[in-house]
């Protein structure tokens, strides 16, 4: 007996996202089915490219065919993606900002020196690595970092309708206020124009189709901050802090910004998290203090979204202008780096599987 496409069906019903909690064929990921014979061959579009989950899945549709419909056959599951979209991609308004772009992720700590910058480079290109496409705008107007972790100092283009193009390096696109101005020239500017400059950052520059827009704030909770939240539907914020505890004095402050204007906090890093000597890699030594920010994510009831060590390839690749995720792959950091790209990833398709699209924050002040 020759095998049925709603034989097919029927088996992939019986494979559980594990994230979303519902079986494959219900949420619409099982395109191109293909029966020859019994050969059978599908597609299943998972929420994103960096799905930690993808093997594990993978290995659940071939089990399926095999178990309840011809244990002969010969399956071919191909794990594609179709990036699941925080606000309503694609309208008709012309005038809607960011109309691309399925979801942007704000990048922050309570106070600098934690490696926030690092950790939003990073995120952005292993999430490129894995097939996502990315943008990173740096939001530092007074402090920008990008130039110099992407190495470059080149001015971004501008078309004739007075919008900026983004550079482009590993996979990901670029725009910073150090784009823009000389490296040796400091940028003296009240808040008010701190908070303009960032705003064309996301109304005047040319984004086009984003799967992940990824945002490297300033440290704080202020101007730029209410700014972002009041122009754009933020998908949710990643908190970045190291174990110590005055750093985790200032990240509970970031948390409770973003849940007072009703961002969803996607989860807490916690960057220089221990040091292994190269020479010793079964030694860790906690020097800023251990499980900090876990704890903090704990404390917060937020998810803790993993460690990155702190290691000298970390600080050589963000000097040299080569992020450490494609500079060393198979370094412990650039390891932890994907891992944190794929919960971050998985975060986001929770969310958007479980909330309503976000809409722009609506501040009002009291006299």
């Amino acid at each position: 007996m020759s095998i049925t496409k709603d034989q097919v069906l029927f088996a992939l019903s019986n494979v559980i996202d594990p994230d979303l909690h519902k079986d494959i064929v219900t949420l619409n990921m099982v395109d191109d089915i293909v029966i020859d014979n019994k050969n059978v061959s599908f597609t299943v579009n998972l929420t994103t490219p960096a799905c930690p989950m993808k093997d594990q899945i993978q290995r659940a549709c071939e089990n399926a065919i095999h178990h309840l419909v011809d244990k002969t056959a010969t399956v071919h599951a191909t794990m594609s993606s179709k990036v699941t979209a925080t606000q309503n991609v694609g309208v008709t308004n012309p005038n809607e900002l960011l109309k691309d772009v399925k979801n942007i992720i704000a990048v922050a700590s309570g106070k600098g020196g934690v490696g926030k910058s690092t950790v939003a480079v990073n995120l952005a290109v292993s999430l490129a690595k894995a097939g996502a496409k990315v943008g990173l705008v740096d939001t530092d107007v007074y402090g920008p970092s990008i130039p110099t972790m992407f190495d470059i100092n080149q001015k971004p283009n501008i078309t004739t309708q007075k919008k900026l193009v983004p550079l482009e390096k590993y996979g990901v696109k670029l725009l910073s206020m150090g784009f823009l101005v000389d490296e040796n020239e400091a940028v003296v500017w009240r808040g008010p124009m701190a908070s303009s400059a960032v705003r064309q950052f996301l109304t005047e520059v040319l984004w086009g189709e984003l799967d992940y827009l990824v945002m490297d704030m300033p440290p704080g909770t202020g101007d730029i901050q209410l700014t972002i939240v009041q122009t754009v539907p933020l998908t949710g914020a990643v908190i970045v802090s190291t174990p110590q505890t005055v750093a985790l004095d200032d990240a509970k402050k970031g948390i409770a910004m973003f849940k007072k204007v009703n961002v969803p906090v996607l989860g807490v890093v916690e960057n220089m998290a221990y040091f292994t000597p190269p020479d010793m890699p079964d030694k860790k030594y906690y020097i800023f203090g251990q499980d900090g920010a876990k704890n903090l994510a704990e404390q917060w009831a937020v998810p803790f979204i993993g460690e990155v060590p702190l290691e000298q390839t970390i600080r050589e690749g963000g000097d040299e202008g080569k992020p450490v995720s494609i500079d060393k792959p198979d370094s412990l950091s650039a390891q932890a780096f994907d891992e944190i790209a794929q919960r971050v990833a998985q975060q986001i398709s929770i969310r958007n599987a479980d909330a309503p699209p976000t809409e722009k924050v609506e501040i009002l002040f009291k006299p």
